[in-house]
């Protein structure tokens, strides 16, 4: 399960787009930056994007097969 990007929160700077795993991508739409997901089956779930993020608009969503300890 991929990351989950609040666009209401987003402020458009870029910094997920440095994702190690190359999964978050920027684009323009309507003249404001905003990330998308270009391959959200390849998230390695790391959560750098998050912890990243300055404005905490991203949540990791993680599979129900890493949940079980």
């Amino acid at each position: 399960m991929p990351p989950v990007i609040d666009l209401e929160k987003c402020i458009g700077c870029g910094i997920c787009e440095e994702c190690m795993a190359d999964v978050i991508y920027m684009k323009e739409v309507d003249g404001k930056k905003i990330p998308y997901l270009k391959y959200p089956d390849e998230c390695w779930h790391c959560g750098a994007c998050r912890q990243d993020c300055p404005v905490e608009a991203i949540t990791i969503r993680f599979p129900p097969e890493m949940l079980i300890i």
